[in-house]
Parts: C-alpha cells; sequence; structure tokens
C-alpha cells in the first residue's frame, strides 16, 4: 500500500469528471505537462426519488477501471479545479483507497429492468417540475 503524504484532493476535470485522490509526494518534471494521481477514485452522483424528492447519492468507483496502476499519469492541461475534500469524503477515500485493488470495473447489469414509476410517484415528479414552470396568462410556460 503507498503511503499517502499529503491530504486528499478532489478534482474537476475538463469531461466534467469529478476525482478523489492524493498525489505522491514525488511528481514528474513540470515540463512533462503531466501530473500523477494516487489511486484515483470518480465521484458519481445517483438522483433518487425520495418523499421529500430529488436527492443525490454519492458513490465512489475507481476511475481507471481496467488497470492494476495505483499510480495514474494524466495532463495537467486537463485539470480545472483542485480543492481539498471535505473530511467525510476523506474518510470514505482513505476506507475505499484501502481495497483499491478489489475494486471492480463498472459493470453493465444485463439483468436490470426497467420499470415505470406508480401514479402517486409520477405525480410527486410532475409536481416537483410544475415548482419551475411560470405560466403567463395564455398558459405558455418558460423555465427558469
Amino acid at each position: 500500500m503507498h503511503q499517502l503524504t499529503q491530504s486528499i484532493k478532489v478534482i474537476k476535470l475538463d469531461n466534467g469528471d469529478d476525482i478523489v485522490c492524493a498525489f505522491p509526494k514525488e511528481q514528474l518534471d513540470e515540463k512533462t505537462g503531466l501530473i500523477r494521481l494516487v489511486k484515483p477514485l470518480l465521484i458519481k452522483y445517483v438522483p433518487q426519488l425520495t418523499p421529500q424528492g430529488f436527492k443525490d447519492y454519492v458513490a465512489l468507483i475507481k476511475w481507471a477501471a481496467y488497470t492494476n496502476d495505483e499510480i495514474i499519469t494524466i495532463p495537467i492541461k486537463k485539470i480545472l479545479t483542485i480543492t481539498n475534500a471535505s473530511s467525510e469524503m476523506e474518510k470514505t477515500f482513505n476506507h475505499m483507497s484501502n481495497d483499491y485493488q478489489k475494486l471492480e470495473a463498472p459493470r453493465k447489469d444485463s439483468d436490470y429492468k426497467r420499470s415505470m414509476f406508480s401514479k402517486e410517484d409520477n405525480e410527486k415528479v410532475n409536481e416537483i417540475f410544475d415548482e419551475f414552470n411560470d405560466y403567463d396568462d395564455e398558459g405558455n410556460g418558460t423555465l427558469h
């Protein structure tokens, strides 16, 4: 297991991915334009419908899923921001990174069955979306 020498960071990439990772103490020369990431995990936001409305569930999955490498090198130009992870995210990352080699690649679940919302759930969703619509006197709506 690699000794993490810096605090855990959240990186926003130019493709929209959010990654939580650590940086190794030794980086490549600046001239290379590359940066090394330790055990990068993709932060996946999964929307859930709750009685209070939609909320996001956060899942961490192995970002470089089809390799056993724990240190991944990427171009610095692909990074938009680097921020400190919250203490809760740091705890979760440390827990997940202990089993980094055991994490499975995301897979397409072939036995997934689509289902429709119940009438009640559909009405709740429509109510939520209706809150974002403004209608004029003629019934023409605009989204905000």
